[in-house]
């Protein structure tokens, strides 16, 4: 399964924002790694703002170039703003709704959970983290998983009401797709447009 293995605290100051959750590296250290990151001075060109937006989404949602351009494709081919539709998609990805329902800390651990088939959808087991999950799917942890520690940590005191997207039941441990997330929705400071723009030169 391919994914970023690489150092995630540099990567998080490189964007100056916390995209693989709390980092405390990035309170300490809130700019750019390198040598010279604390007093560069050089204007990024509008290239280079796009080529940050895209990369900053890449990470965000733990998708690489390739899968990351056909999410692209498809939200051409769809009805509705590209840019829209893209984040859409990536958040109808399974491994992010584990992550939105507070059954996983981080999306990478999202990721694991659903890879070590921990995860069901609509009663079966998928272990395909980016498995696209439709309105009215409903997402739930595999029985044997539920006394898993890592999960009963991230679900205690999560606040199921931050997505009205979804829906929490916490007696089953499962949550249902009501409807494709809005832009409002989804809290992630990406500007899409202009990955539109880059992939459209």
């Amino acid at each position: 399964m391919a994914r970023y293995t690489g150092p995630k605290s540099k990567i998080a100051r490189k964007f100056g924002e916390p995209i693989f959750g709390a980092d405390k590296v990035l309170s300490k250290k809130n700019y750019p790694p390198g040598q010279h990151g604390n007093n560069r001075r050089h204007k990024t060109s509008e290239y280079g703002t796009q080529l940050k937006e895209k990369q900053k989404a890449k990470y965000t949602y733990g998708v690489l170039e390739r899968q990351f351009r056909n999410l692209f494709e498809k939200a051409q081919r769809s009805k509705g703003v590209t840019g829209e539709v893209l984040l859409q998609l990536l958040e109808s990805r399974l491994d992010n709704v584990v992550y939105r329902l507070g059954i996983a800390p981080t999306r990478s651990a999202a990721r694991q959970l659903v890879s070590h088939r921990h995860i069901t959808v609509d009663g079966s087991v998928v272990n395909i983290p980016s498995y696209s999950l439709k309105p009215g799917q409903i997402v739930g942890v595999r029985e044997r998983a539920k006394s898993l520690e890592v999960i009963s940590d991230s679900l205690a005191g999560f606040n199921h009401s931050k997505y009205p997207w979804l829906e929490w039941e916490e007696s089953t441990k499962s949550g249902k797709v009501l409807h494709i997330p809005e832009r409002t929705d989804i809290p992630e400071n990406i500007k899409e447009q202009l990955i539109v723009e880059l992939y459209s030169k």
